[in-house]
Order: C-alpha cells, then sequence, then structure tokens
C-alpha cells in the first residue's frame, strides 16, 4: 500500500470520489478562465503592457529573427508590442519634426549595428524644419519584401504623428505574390482586411492564410505560442540593454554574386514582356499615398548594387533581369508623374563596394552616402530653406 500514501490525509485517507471532484473542479476552472479569456479577448490591451520604456530602454528598432543563444530578439507579429517597445512610443517633443521610415530589410539594418542605420544616419547630418523643428527619423523599416507588410505598419505609424514618410521600394517588394505573405500581414487580419476594402485592393484574402482565430484561437491555450513569445520578448529587453545585440553579426559575409545566370526570368515572368495589370502592385503603393493623408509621403527607388561581372549584359544582380527592372522603373515614373507622387530615384547611386550580402543592403558607409543622397528631398518636404 506504500504507493498509494499520496491519497492519505492527517485524518485518514482521501476517497477516489474526492479525488475526482477536484480534478472536476480544476478542470471546470481551466473551462472557464480560458472561456472568459476569449469571451474578454484581453490581448489587445495585454500587448500595449511593456517592460520597455521602463525596466528596459525602448529598441530603436523592431524586434526581428530568432536565435536566443546569439541575439536578444524574435519575430513578432503584435502591432502593440512592437510599437510599445520602440522609440517612436515616446511623446513627440515640441520641437520635434518627425520622420518615419518604411521599408524593407535595408532600412532596418540587416548587418548594421543599431547605430550604423540609416535613420541614425539622417539623425547624425542635424537637419532641422522650415519652422525650426530638430528633424528625427525613426526606423520603421520590417526585414520582409512586401509593400503591403510596409502599408499595414504606416497605417499603424500614423497614430504617433508624423511629420513626414518616407517609403523606399524596390521592384522585389511589388511582385504580387509577395504582397500577402509576411507572417506580420497573416497575423493581423483584421487590419489587412480593413486596408484592402477601404482601398479597394485587388488581393486574394481568402487564400491568404491569414489567421482570423475562432473561439478557441481566442483562448489562454490558443494564444499560448504568443503569449509565450510576448513574454520572452519583455524579458529580452534586459539582456539586449546590456549587449545592445537584437541580430545575428557572422564573422564572415557571403557577398552578393557578381557572375550571374544568363537567365531573363523574374518571379512567374520566364522571358521577357511587359507587366500587365495587376502583375505589379503599384496599387498598394498608392494606397499608402493616398492613407498618408496630409502627411507628405517621399517614395525612394533605394539604391541597388550593380554587377560588372559574368552576364551582367543579361541582370542587373541576382535578382532582377535588365528589361524587368527597367520597365518596372519606367511605370514608377509614370505611376508618380500622374499620381502627384514626392519621388526619389537612387537606383544607380551607390558604388557596387557598399553593397553586402544582397542587392539591397549597404554597409554603414554605404548607409551614410544614402543618407546625404536623401537629405536634399527631406530638407525640402520638411520646409527647409536651402
Amino acid at each position: 500500500m506504500s504507493g498509494w500514501r499520496w491519497l492519505e490525509g492527517a485524518e485518514g485517507s482521501y476517497s477516489w470520489s474526492f479525488v475526482g471532484r477536484v480534478l472536476a473542479k480544476a478542470l471546470a476552472l481551466f473551462l472557464l478562465t480560458n472561456l472568459a479569456f476569449a469571451a474578454i479577448d484581453p490581448w489587445p490591451l495585454l500587448g500595449r503592457i511593456s517592460l520597455y520604456g521602463h525596466l528596459a530602454p525602448l529598441r530603436p528598432r523592431f524586434p526581428y529573427g530568432e536565435q536566443p543563444d546569439r541575439s536578444y530578439s524574435l519575430s513578432l507579429s503584435d502591432m502593440n508590442a512592437l510599437f510599445g517597445s520602440h522609440v517612436i512610443a515616446r511623446p513627440k517633443a515640441g520641437d520635434e519634426y518627425r520622420v518615419i521610415l518604411i521599408g524593407d530589410s535595408s532600412v532596418w539594418g540587416f548587418l548594421l549595428r543599431p547605430d550604423e542605420t540609416l535613420a541614425v544616419a539622417l539623425n547624425d547630418l542635424a537637419m532641422t524644419s522650415g519652422d525650426g523643428r530638430q528633424i528625427r527619423a525613426y526606423n520603421l523599416g520590417y526585414p520582409e519584401m512586401s509593400l503591403f507588410k510596409d502599408l499595414l505598419l504606416l497605417d499603424r505609424a500614423l497614430a504617433h504623428d508624423p511629420d513626414l514618410i518616407v517609403w523606399l521600394v524596390t521592384l522585389e517588394s511589388f511582385a504580387p505574390q509577395r504582397q500577402l505573405a509576411p507572417a506580420l500581414v497573416r497575423d493581423n487580419a483584421d487590419a489587412v482586411r480593413r486596408l484592402a476594402a477601404q482601398h479597394a485592393l485587388d488581393l486574394d484574402l481568402d487564400n491568404a492564410g491569414l489567421a482570423e482565430p475562432d473561439l478557441l484561437g481566442r483562448t489562454i491555450v490558443g494564444r499560448r505560442r504568443a503569449l509565450a513569445d510576448w513574454l520572452r520578448y519583455q524579458l529580452y529587453g534586459l539582456a539586449w540593454a546590456a549587449t545592445g545585440i537584437d541580430q545575428i553579426y557572422p564573422d564572415e559575409i557571403a557577398l552578393r554574386a557578381s557572375d550571374l545566370q544568363a537567365d531573363e526570368s523574374w518571379h512567374d515572368f520566364d522571358r521577357p514582356r511587359d507587366f500587365a495589370a495587376g502583375e505589379i502592385s503599384f496599387p498598394v503603393l498608392a494606397a499608402g499615398n493616398e492613407r498618408a493623408g496630409a502627411t507628405p509621403l517621399l517614395v525612394v527607388n533605394e539604391p541597388m548594387f550593380i554587377s560588372d561581372g559574368a552576364n551582367s549584359d543579361v541582370r542587373y544582380n541576382f535578382w532582377y533581369p535588365r528589361w524587368a527592372y527597367d520597365r518596372y522603373r519606367e511605370l514608377l515614373h509614370a505611376e508618380a508623374a500622374s499620381a502627384g507622387w514626392n519621388l526619389v530615384d537612387l537606383w544607380d547611386a551607390i558604388a557596387p563596394q557598399e553593397f553586402t550580402d544582397s542587392p539591397v543592403h549597404l554597409t554603414p558607409e554605404g548607409t551614410r552616402q544614402l543618407a546625404e543622397l536623401l537629405q536634399p528631398a527631406i530638407r525640402q518636404l520638411a520646409g527647409e530653406a536651402f
């Protein structure tokens, strides 16, 4: 009987019926708690609770990637947690002219230290607006190629009262199949459907894998991964504050290819031909300009690596055949002129040696050069005479 002594109490032995009642009550409490969590849906409020700005400093860029043994970051899709941990959450100063930068991993600063990004390089230029306010840039880039992902972040960033939006784009972000692919997009179904409806965007939302949780998905059990990620991200804040490490910096970088294949394909295009309607996502870029409203928006065709190696007469780099990229630029300029967008085209403005592992990732020096190239347009839109 020694194996059953856990059933014994001070007054004698507990009965199996007693144990059953305890387990039934525990199960009922567990189910009621989960149902209450689903019914109340406190997740939006919970996402706003943050150690950042209190026990840990606010981050200069969004978290991305997940390798906790080497960096103190992880990919999150919760907008409240992302913006709540970012320096843009600080109240806007009275003498601040706020510029937000959106775009892909080049804006975010892949392989760059937090103090080497484009936002920091722009801030180092110490620009002022026409009314004397200090121009301060904020890094809201996110490392996936999708204009709709950028639109989602732009939409949320407007709550932080920007004075100017700078949107860096490249052809790869215009591919229709990329628009709804990022997890950040798929995990924010309500905002995605709202933006698509507001701007009449022709997107295949029904087959996009949008995360629209049912009753079970809204329970604690259904949100257990999101809850765990939220908690880990809060705890990472302390380690990140001590180290400043928010991504992996390899000892050696495999540089972008200079010798290329004699291949003229790009995504679904296996040979040169014109882009038909819907085959390149200009409507999403138009939606971003519409959503910005009265806030000035500067579209920047970002610099890219241009190869001079084998088959460079066929392809600019391993992303782009020449015919596709040249046609994209023609269309971009035509769309901007027709719609009255502010456009700066810097596609060939940075020397090839200033690119690292991809056609758009810049070295720290290349990033500083890009900031200087953007300075005239930013100062002009900010109303500064020069």
